[in-house]
Formats: C-alpha cells, sequence, structure tokens
C-alpha cells in the first residue's frame, strides 16, 4: 500500500478563509494550513463547489481524516456517499482518486461504476473501468467500455483490439460485440481495421482480405490501412503484397517503425536477407541504435529461422557494462541450436539474478539433459546454489522438476528430503512436495506437509487454500465442513485471491449448495480467466439449470484454452455441455 499520503485531499487555503467558505457553503477546504507535499495525488482534483448540510459536511471531514490517516477504504466511502447524496460527480472522482490507494481492485470499480452512473456523459470513468477490464483479463467488457467514449475515442479502437490479441485475449467475442459498431456504412477506418483484424484472428481470412481490399481502395493512403494489410498478407503467407504495402505505407509516413518492422519481415520472409539487414539498419539509424530495438530486430530474424543475422545484432549488446539479460538468453538459445552446448551454457550463466535468472539455468540444465549429460546437469545446478546463495531453495525446486521429466522421481525425493531436512522453514519447498504428493496420489503425504506448513505459519493463504481445495475436490466424506473451513480462512487472509474464490465456491457446490457456489466462481472467473475455474463454473451452472450459459462458458473455453483437461474432463462426464 502506498505511504506518505498528502495530509490533506482538498486544495488549502488561509485558515482565515474556511470560515468564510463554509458559511457561503463552499467547503473548499477542510484542512490545516501547513503546505501540501511536493506529490500530491489529489493535486489536480477538481474542487468541491457543492453547499453542504450538517450530515454531509460531517461525512465529509470524516472522509477528509480517513485519508490523512491512511483508511482509504473509509475516506473512499465517505466521498461516495456525499457525492450520491449531492449527486455531485465531481466527489465520485475524488473517491476514485482515494480508492487508487486502497489495495481492492473491486472498490476502484464499484467506485468507478457510481461514477459513472453520476455522469455517464464522462469518458474518465468509462477509461478507467476499461483499464480494471483489462487487468483482469476481461477484454470484452474493456471494448464495452472504450465503446462508450465519445467520437474522439475511435482512433484508440484499433491499438486497443492489437493489445488484446497481443496478450492473448478471446477475438470471437471481441468480434460479436464489435459488429454491433459498424454496421453503418460510415464506419469509421479504425474500427474497420480492427475488424479486419480480429476476422484473421478468428478465421475469416477471406472476409478480412475483402475488407482490406475495399480500405485499401478507399484510403490508399492511409498508413494503419498499409499497416493491417501488411501484417494480414504475412498471416497468409503472401510477402509480396506485405513488402509492396509496407512500401506503401512508408511513403506515406516515411520512418513508421511498425511499418519498416512488417517490410524487413516480408524480406526476411522472401529470403531477400541483405535486403532485410539494411532495412533493419535503416531502422536503427533512424529510430536510435538502442538495446530493446536491437533485441527486437534479432527476434524477428529468429522467428523466421535466421539465427546469423540475429547474432550479428546481438553481440554489440555484449561490449555494454549493463548488457540486458534478454541479449544472453537469445545468444545461449542461437548457440543451443546449432549444437554449440558449451558455449551456450557460458551464455546462461551470465543473466543474472533477476527476472530471467531461473529461466536460464532451466534452459541450460535442461540442455545438459537432452545432450545426456545428465550428472553435468546436476553438479552445474549445484554449483549455482553455491554461486547464489539466495536462490539455493529456487534452484532446488528447479532441478526436482527436471528430475521428475527425466524420469528420476527417486533423486528428485532424495533431493527434496535433504533439502528439507536442513532446511524445515523453506514453506515453498515443502509445498512442492506436497504438490508432488498429491500428483502422485498420496493424499496422506500431502497433507501431512501441508499441515506442517500451516502449523508454523497459520496466515500462509496457498496452504489453507491447497488443502481445503484437495479435500473438496476429492470429495472425502466427513471432511467438507473442514474443507469450507479451510478455505473460508484463507479467503479471510486473501479476499480477492480468483483461486481461493473458486475453492470457495466449489466447496458450496459440493456441500450441496448449488445456489451459494454460482457467485464464488463467477467472481473466480471474472477476475482470472482459467479452464479449471471455467470447469467449475460450468459444471455448477448445468446442475442449476441455466444450461444455455453453461454451453456458452464450455464454447469460450475450448476456443481459449489449450491445453484444458479439465474441460476435456467435464466433458467427458457431461458430453451435453459440448458447444
Amino acid at each position: 500500500m502506498p505511504r506518505g499520503f498528502p495530509t490533506t485531499l482538498f486544495r488549502r487555503r488561509p485558515l482565515a478563509a474556511i470560515g468564510l467558505a463554509l458559511a457561503l457553503g463552499g467547503c473548499q477546504s477542510l484542512s490545516a494550513v501547513s503546505a501540501p507535499p511536493p506529490q500530491d495525488p489529489m493535486a489536480d482534483a477538481p474542487p468541491i463547489t457543492r453547499g453542504l448540510d450538517a450530515e454531509g459536511l460531517s461525512t465529509l471531514l470524516v472522509a477528509e481524516i480517513a485519508g490523512q490517516r491512511g483508511d482509504y477504504r473509509r475516506a473512499t466511502r465517505g466521498y461516495l456517499a456525499t457525492a450520491e447524496r449531492y449527486r455531485a460527480p465531481e466527489l465520485a472522482e475524488r473517491a476514485a482518486l482515494a480508492a487508487r490507494f486502497d489495495d481492492d481492485p473491486a472498490l476502484l470499480e464499484e467506485t468507478a461504476r457510481r461514477w459513472q452512473s453520476l455522469d455517464p456523459a464522462s469518458e474518465a470513468p468509462a477509461r478507467l473501468l476499461s483499464s480494471l477490464a483489462v487487468q483482469r483479463g476481461d477484454w470484452t467488457s474493456a471494448l464495452d467500455q472504450r465503446l462508450a467514449l465519445h467520437d474522439d475515442g475511435d482512433a484508440e479502437l484499433l491499438g486497443f483490439i492489437e493489445d488484446a490479441l497481443e496478450a492473448g485475449a478471446a477475438p470471437a467475442p471481441l468480434l460479436e460485440r464489435l459488429r454491433q459498431d459498424v454496421a453503418a456504412p460510415d464506419a469509421p477506418v479504425d474500427r474497420e481495421l480492427a475488424m479486419a483484424l480480429l476476422e484473421a484472428a478468428t478465421g475469416q481470412t477471406p472476409t478480412a482480405r475483402r475488407r482490406l481490399d475495399r480500405l485499401t481502395a478507399t484510403h490508399p493512403d492511409d498508413p494503419a490501412v498499409q499497416r493491417i494489410d501488411a501484417a494480414l498478407a504475412l498471416e497468409m503467407n503472401a510477402p509480396e503484397r506485405a513488402e509492396a504495402a509496407a512500401r506503401r505505407g512508408l511513403e506515406a509516413s516515411p520512418g513508421d517503425a511498425r511499418l519498416m518492422l512488417l517490410l524487413a519481415r516480408a524480406q526476411i520472409r522472401l529470403g531477400r536477407l541483405d535486403a532485410a539487414e539494411a532495412s533493419t539498419d535503416a531502422l536503427l539509424e533512424d529510430r536510435g541504435d538502442r538495446p530493446p530495438l536491437r533485441l527486437a530486430l534479432a527476434r524477428l530474424y529468429l522467428e523466421e529461422a535466421h539465427p546469423q543475422p540475429a547474432r550479428r545484432l546481438l553481440l554489440p549488446l555484449l561490449d555494454d557494462d549493463d548488457t540486458p539479460e534478454l541479449a544472453f538468453l537469445l545468444l545461449g538459445g542461437i548457440a543451443e541450436q546449432q549444437g554449440e552446448v558449451d558455449n551456450a551454457l557460458l551464455y546462461y550463466r551470465q543473466v543474472p539474478e533477476g527476472n530471467s535468472f531461473l529461466l536460464a539455468r532451466l534452459r541450460a540444465a535442461r540442455m545438459l539433459i537432452e545432450d545426456d549429460r545428465l550428472v553435468d546437469a546436476r553438479a552445474f545446478l549445484r554449483n549455482e546454489r553455491l554461486t547464489h546463495p539466495d536462490a539455493a531453495s529456487r534452484l532446488t525446486g528447479l532441478e526436482a522438476e527436471l528430475l521428475d521429466e527425466a524420469g528420476a522421481r527417486a533423486q528428485a525425493d532424495a533431493l527434496l528430503d535433504s533439502y528439507l531436512d536442513r532446511h524445515p522453514d523453506d514453506a515453498q519447498l515443502r509445498y512442492q512436495r506436497a504438490m508432488r504428493a498429491y500428483g502422485n496420489g498420496n493424499l496422506a503425504a500431502m497433507e501431512r506437509d501441508l499441515r506442517t506448513i500451516i502449523e508454523r505459519d497459520p496466515d500462509n493463504a496457498n496452504a489453507l487454500n491447497a488443502l481445503g481445495y484437495t479435500l473438496a475436490d476429492e470429495n472425502i466424506e466427513g471432511r467438507l465442513e473442514e474443507a469450507r473451513a479451510l478455505i473460508e480462512r484463507a479467503l479471510e487472509l486473501e479476499p480477492n485471491n480468483p483461486a481461493i474464490l473458486d475453492s470457495r465456491g466449489w466447496v458450496a457446490y459440493r456441500l450441496g449448495n448449488v445456489d451459494a457456489a454460482v457467485p464464488w466462481l463467477e467472481r473466480a472467473w471474472s477476475a482470472m480467466p482459467d479452464q479449471e475455474i471455467a470447469a467449475h463454473l460450468a459444471e455448477v451452472l448445468w446442475v442449476a439449470g441455466e444450461r444455455q450459459r453453461a454451453r456458452a462458458l464450455i464454447a469460450t473455453a475450448v476456443e481459449r484454452f489449450s491445453p484444458r483437461p479439465r474441460i476435456d474432463e467435464l466433458l467427458e462426464r457431461l458430453p451435453a455441455l459440448a458447444p
């Protein structure tokens, strides 16, 4: 939770003016005279200009004091209550600003919706709701809010759809929603381009192609039209058309980085590596020879299986004092693909502790195992544990996973047992051992480890939830109430954790309370669209008699997730659910 919340949520004025302001009902400031901190997040909030009665003033004062004390939830509630009482959107906006400092996305969303209800013409709450929907992966709801914006928001729609597809959003629901907004013959070009992208993403390539043919004929000088045309041509494996479209776009918008990248991709696909390297060199010169750009261009060549140009782009980065860790990863991958195992190992070992540290060690060890050097892989990981003691636990867990993959489960068991004998308080590795026991069907061993974690740390929500969910999922006779108690304790600790919300709904279903299960599972699905949650919610909806909703959810899950073992298992048990 952020610290240093401003000592007031209101703009300040001299003390002598406060009495006059209150007498006149302006109540623009209710705070002390001291100057605001240099970074006041409420500094740009709109002033309060509505008159207040005694109750309204009291509520607002409580909100003000709560904000000063860091009780952002109470501050938000106070501003909202006053905003709704006086139908004042400005106060709802202040409530949203305060809610940003509370660690509860649900509170911020509720605040934004109530703000929107008070000021439906304002774009600000729609943008906030769209952003919150994106954060939880609900791109369809985000699109609804995006389409609620005024016409000047249309120019952002294409970028929104591109971001959604890049993030792995299911294109079919977005396409269905967007179709309602492009029926008019004078639909904005950005919406037509967004439609073409979604049509291509849902396999309707001929329809997308016809749409783009119309747009290229009517808007030949629009760089965005040429960019999407080139991108679709590459998807359709028509690099000649892609190259021509990218060149036309660059004539209209010289130096456009995305068009230059598309041109390079088309040239690479055509095997014109000299031309492609000239294009990427021009891009580096035009946009600045920066490491992120070199990395992006190198990946472009690697995607088309041309490692040598990629290596030439990456090697100069090794001369920097702060070589990006991705450069080591990519160079290691190139060396590995070319059979240079020891050279790849050198690159992987240079990845420092950080986001890619474990990934590099995973790749290095797996490479050695695939080269029939299991002993060397284990020695490598052992040395890495000595070199990086802070990462020893994670490296041990990684080695256990690799041993499992290699079929050496007894060695993995011995490794975890040995480490936990020496480090009995390592909750993460004990949890891993518990999950391995569950995978082997040894529920007693799993429960022993989870109980140990809970005994040593009664507030370990993961262990509480894992044990409660397992008891519920296995439907162990006589232990469902125990499962519910464990899950409810986990929910008290992490009330917005989607996995725990899912467990809460699932145990309600196992206890026979179908109506109570649905809201929990719907909240879980909204917060974290996941194939297991989808399977749970679909089954409960089916049993509750909401069969159309259940089938629609399964259809979405089948399209969105692969692999989807829980969905497949559900369809085996309930084949009538198949879309």
